[in-house]
């Protein structure tokens, strides 16, 4: 590095937020060393809702055009009843949910996204990534943090940041408030080639099937070759888990009293991968002097507001643009940074249980959602919206 460069960035966390932070912060002039635990640095899972912030925020990454083509653009955004099949409401996200917000509704495979970003930071140049760094301990002098990794590689840099997700240990050593609390929400996720789908259950929405105690989501991906299914219910069988292989038998006993459709897309999947949902309370402190935290590791939420990626991306651009704005203070710039992200990461955390609740209502709970949301126009229903994706 020459003597004209800013010190090098330090990130834990080579996922979605981690790199989207590695690419704003070299937009901004700084070298970034991403310190990976796994030894490969790839993306699992299945599709992600990604909506008008996250747009903005991909173009204020110079990536808005790499967006645009592996997104799929859904008409519509539905809420069945599982039971009775019938429609409640839908929300259309076409052209003029479009000039409402400014940018589109789309659905996209994480893995897709992931590639996007990493792929951004590789032909900068100026982002280098260490596969198999687990972050043992880390050390803020005043001046530059030293992080040690678990198979003794050291690194120094202006600032550390903690993008390591929902179990994050930089967490652990700057707020320190246990483990993640377990909702007792599971989800099974799958997606299988769009050939496999009846083609009367093939539409290019996402389609939310809402039940006492459990919802399946539907939705294209990748052009409309892939279908994505998200089934989730209660269970308190589980305290964690985290990429296993699911229980089908279960799913059919939690599922038991759907209607035809909901029962013959759960058939179409014989291998499901299980996720135990974790979230936190909110807080407002999560920086250390040059350390804090970012997307999940700083305030992981439920995923009922799909918004987990997008706050992630948020939370990169906010962080890169303070840092220039406080000329390199790093301490008052992470000061700064979590005042400014605090209330609205906070109201996400809330709402997505919020929504979870809503989603899963039952008796008469259940009736007036689908009164209220029966009646709901779609300039309602973006107003409604609009305090999420009017962004930053």
């Amino acid at each position: 590095m020459t003597g004209s460069m800013k010190p090098p960035m330090l990130i834990a966390g080579a996922g979605i937020g981690g790199l989207a932070a590695a690419l704003a912060l070299v937009r901004q002039g700084y070298e970034v060393d991403v310190l990976e635990q796994a030894t490969e640095i790839r993306e699992i899972g299945a599709g992600i809702q990604f909506g008008p912030n996250g747009f903005k925020m991909m173009e204020r990454l110079g990536l808005r055009d790499a967006a645009d083509h592996l997104a799929v653009f859904p008409d519509d955004l539905i809420l069945m009843d599982s039971v009775t099949s019938e429609e409640v409401t839908r929300i259309p996200v076409d052209q003029p949910f479009r000039d409402r917000f400014g940018y589109p509704y789309a659905l996209i495979h994480r893995a897709d996204l992931h590639k996007v970003l990493l792929d951004a930071c590789r032909d900068t140049g100026r982002v280098r990534f260490h596969g198999g760094c687990k972050v043992e301990s880390f050390e803020d002098d005043g001046d530059e943090v030293r992080v040690v990794t678990s198979r003794g590689d050291r690194f120094r840099g202006a600032a550390f940041i903690g993008a390591d997700g929902l179990w994050s240990r930089t967490r652990e050593a700057i707020v320190g408030d246990g483990r993640p609390r377990i909702s007792g929400h599971i989800a099974y996720r799958a997606v299988l080639p769009i050939a496999d789908v009846p083609e009367e259950y093939r539409r290019n929405a996402m389609i939310l099937w809402a039940g006492p105690k459990n919802h399946l989501v539907q939705y294209p991906l990748r052009g409309g070759e892939l279908f994505n299914l998200v089934a989730v219910f209660h269970s308190n069988r589980y305290e964690e888990g985290w990429n296993t292989e699911g229980d089908p038998q279960e799913l059919r006993e939690r599922f038991a009293g759907t209607c035809e459709t909901v029962q013959t897309l759960l058939g179409k999947i014989q291998t499901w991968r299980m996720w135990v949902l974790c979230d936190r309370d909110p807080i407002r402190d999560w920086s250390r002097g040059r350390v804090t935290l970012l997307g999940d590791a700083a305030h992981p939420m439920l995923q009922y507001l799909a918004q987990g990626a997008c706050m992630a991306i948020e939370d990169a651009v906010v962080l890169a643009e303070t840092l220039q704005a406080h000329g390199g203070d790093v301490a008052a710039a992470f000061q700064e940074y979590q005042k400014v992200r605090y209330l609205r990461t906070g109201k996400c955390q809330m709402m997505a249980r919020l929504y979870g609740e809503f989603y899963h209502a039952d008796g008469v709970k259940r009736d007036l959602r689908n009164q209220m949301l029966a009646s709901r126009t779609p300039a309602q229903a973006y107003e409604g919206l609009a305090w999420l994706y009017d962004g930053v």
